[in-house]
């Protein structure tokens, strides 16, 4: 199949699974997902966190139809694999620029600007690949010509914003967002993506996942330490990574292969509909959450290089991220469970949102005692969970049942 340069694009099979361009293409598209670290860790003020989601979310929906695209022909093959080296360059400058993302240049293309551009060129280059893939596909390019209109109408007042500048390029940037995943969703409820190959979508979204918590851990550890105390160093650098692989253990364990099984096991004329609900709305935050999550940690971390600051309390920016990326993370993981298994139990909720009811005691609390609080509570919800997944373990009959759709 590697050999294969026709003109027509690939299909894929049932049993496709991700190829190692998709996985190089991820890898991309992680690094710059965690340099929205590098541009909230700056000056983390509340302004900062928003507009790092803000960015977070506009990465991530616009990442989602590549998944799509390779999960409807070879992306390693041909003309498929052109173009998505083109939307791998496109989103390696917006990692470079994405630091300066609000900061206004005196140039003709500034970093607002060219990151406004080069995520136009990301999304262009999905719609006509998607398009062309959909010259003998009738059903497809229904979908296609609902999905179009949100996408374009949102490049609008995303380069609006960026030549306007701080406040307003805060509020276009939002006005894009919406419009873009608002419209999209309408568009794929009426109609549906086709979903050939479950392997293949669950592993792309769950080797996203693994990426980002890796990549988002290098991030956080990746601070100074000249000034640091070696025994606090240390010990924050075992709770962060304490603390990453309570999230790893969280999804991957069993809650993944789990997933994967029940959207198997969906009717197949569904089966786009449900995974496009699960992954889109469920899986996405999930990532959202672990990049807070190493913020935290990163943000934990300097403060211990600061010989005056190690003992005074983290903060509220600090403890937000650090805090309410765990909540998010755990919560978007019960959406995500309730989506694909169809069952959440109220004690998994309350347990969901502990880190929030903790949040105001982890900002008192010195840094190095709130990231221990935090690893504390993960460790301690990771064996809740545990239990619970054994008490899930029952015979098929015995689970609810996924509700039709009317």
């Amino acid at each position: 199949m590697r050999g294969i340069s026709g003109v027509r694009p690939v299909p894929v099979a049932e049993g496709h699974r991700t190829t190692m361009f998709e996985i190089f293409f991820d890898l991309v598209f992680v690094f710059a997902l965690t340099r929205v670290i590098t541009f909230m860790a700056g000056t983390p003020t509340a302004l900062t966190l928003a507009q790092g989601l803000l960015l977070l979310l506009l990465l991530l929906y616009s990442w989602g139809p590549y998944t799509w695209v390779g999960n409807l022909v070879r992306a390693d093959v041909g003309l498929v694999r052109a173009a998505t080296l083109v939307a791998m360059a496109a989103i390696f400058v917006v990692a470079l620029v994405l630091p300066d993302t609000w900061t206004q240049g005196a140039g003709l293309v500034d970093a607002p600007l060219a990151l406004a551009l080069a995520y136009v060129v990301g999304r262009a280059v999905q719609l006509v690949v998607l398009f062309w893939v959909s010259t003998t596909d009738p059903p497809l390019r229904s979908t296609l010509r609902l999905f179009v209109v949100p996408v374009v109408l949102a490049w609008f007042p995303l380069i609006g914003g960026a030549l306007l500048g701080g406040a307003g390029q805060t509020a276009l940037w939002t006005v894009a967002l919406l419009v873009d995943i608002g419209g999209a969703r309408i568009a794929s409820a009426f109609r549906p993506w086709q979903l050939r190959s479950v392997g293949h979508f669950t592993e792309r979204f769950g080797l996203v996942l693994i990426i980002a918590l890796g990549e988002s851990l290098i991030s956080a550890g990746a601070g100074p330490r000249t000034m640091a105390p070696v025994s606090a160093a240390v010990a924050a650098a075992l709770l962060g990574l304490a603390s990453t692989v309570c999230l790893w253990w969280l999804y991957f364990d069993r809650l993944a292969p789990a997933a994967r099984e029940a959207v198997g096991s969906v009717p197949e004329d569904r089966r786009g509909d449900v995974a496009g609900d699960a992954y889109g709305l469920g899986h996405s935050p999930l990532i959202i959450g672990a990049i807070y999550v190493a913020l935290g940690i990163e943000k934990v971390i300097d403060r211990l290089t600061e010989e005056s600051a190690h003992a005074e309390p983290l903060g509220w920016e600090a403890a937000t991220a650090l805090y309410g990326g765990a909540a998010v993370y755990l919560l978007s993981r019960l959406v995500f469970r309730r989506l694909t298994l169809w069952t959440i139990h109220p004690t998994q909720v309350v347990a969901a949102v502990l880190p929030l009811v903790l949040l105001p005691a982890g900002r008192s609390l010195p840094p190095l005692a709130a990231l221990a609080l935090l690893t504390v509570l993960l460790v301690g919800v990771t064996w809740f969970e545990r239990r619970m997944d054994r008490r899930d373990e029952r015979p098929e009959s015995a689970r609810p049942l996924r509700p039709e759709k009317p």
